[in-house]
């Protein structure tokens, strides 16, 4: 596993989510940790009850703390693992917010005036200069000059390719590199609706719609549930006959063990986490339906443009013609 998994920032920031996701209005979108809240809240009433009455019927007050409090630990622990996925693709998008804040621009004014900004302060109608060896900071237009763009970091496109002013082929996209030349560009987009920050926005949609065989598997989670929960009431009426009181606590215990609680706890971190290990592999993926069929996929089909690359050419292998010696 990977050490960046456990950097501070990331495990700080999922400790407090596993926390503030105990929202019932949170839970209640998983119907097996929502029953597991239930009983922690049962049984933090019958532990504090029995602080004011004891009852030797429901076992000592630290019997009935240790079952909270193995509870709590397993809401928890399922929020946790769902928060740590989540907080990592954010720390991803604060890295690409990050580049895109970061970068330079040179804005040029009606009298030609030229002015250093952060990329974060254009706007739509303003225009600015790149040379050679200079990112672009955002999504526009070249009114002025030709260019050789490496936009390998944004489209794949191993080769770099020729940009210039008055044709079809004028669009610039911010964080692509100036390999020749200079240019002067108009902005075409608003702060926070170019290329980079669809990106971003994409990296932070972890909180993703449910894949159908998730969604499947959460009803079946729901019907072992509604099962168990039967299953345990009937328990009551036999302890009743036979005059052996069951305490709330071992009722809870025995029901929480029942159940799928360790399925039911990480299947929301499922496709987050899928997701954040293409994201590890600079493949941003728009759902978890998407990780979910890339699992059965067999053959990939890739064109001869090499959407589907390192950014520079690079020979993996040779193959000799036939009758050419190796």
């Amino acid at each position: 596993m990977s050490n960046s998994l456990f950097q501070p920032a990331l495990v700080s920031e999922a400790v407090k989510q596993a926390f503030v996701k105990l929202d019932p209005r949170v839970m209640v979108r998983n119907p097996v940790m929502f029953t597991v809240e239930l009983g922690t809240v049962v049984m933090l009433l019958v532990t504090l009850g029995l602080l004011v009455r004891p009852d030797p019927t429901q076992g000592s007050f630290g019997y009935n703390f240790a079952v909270f409090l193995v509870l709590l630990l397993t809401l928890l622990f399922a929020n946790f693992a769902e928060a740590i996925a989540e907080a990592r693709g954010k720390a991803q998008a604060e890295s690409l917010r990050k580049t895109r804040e970061e970068t330079p621009a040179r804005v040029v004014d009606e009298r030609g005036t030229e002015n250093m900004v952060s990329s974060s302060q254009l706007r739509k109608g303003q225009f600015f200069l790149v040379e050679a060896g200079e990112i672009i900071p955002t999504d526009g237009e070249i009114v002025e000059g030709l260019a050789t763009i490496d936009e390998s970091a944004i489209t794949g496109e191993s080769a770099p390719v020729i940009r210039e002013a008055g044709g079809d082929k004028s669009s610039v996209t911010g964080g692509t590199k100036v390999l020749s030349d200079r240019i002067k560009v108009v902005v075409t987009t608003e702060p926070g609706e170019s290329f980079l920050d669809k990106m971003i926005a994409l990296v932070e949609g972890a909180s993703r719609q449910k894949t159908p065989n998730e969604i499947a598997l959460t009803i079946l989670l729901a019907g072992f549930t509604l099962v168990f929960i039967i299953v345990c009431l009937t328990l009551q009426p036999f302890a009743a006959y036979a005059n052996t009181p069951i305490a709330v606590a071992s009722f809870i215990a025995l029901f929480v063990c029942l159940i799928p609680t360790t399925i039911g706890g990480l299947l929301s971190a499922i496709g987050i986490a899928g997701m954040d290990r293409a994201l590890r592999a600079n493949v941003i993926t728009k759902s978890g339906k998407a990780v979910e069929t890339a699992g059965d996929i067999d053959v990939l089909l890739l064109d001869k443009t090499g959407t589907i690359t390192i950014g520079n050419r690079k020979a993996t292998h040779f193959w000799p013609a036939p009758g050419v010696a190796v």
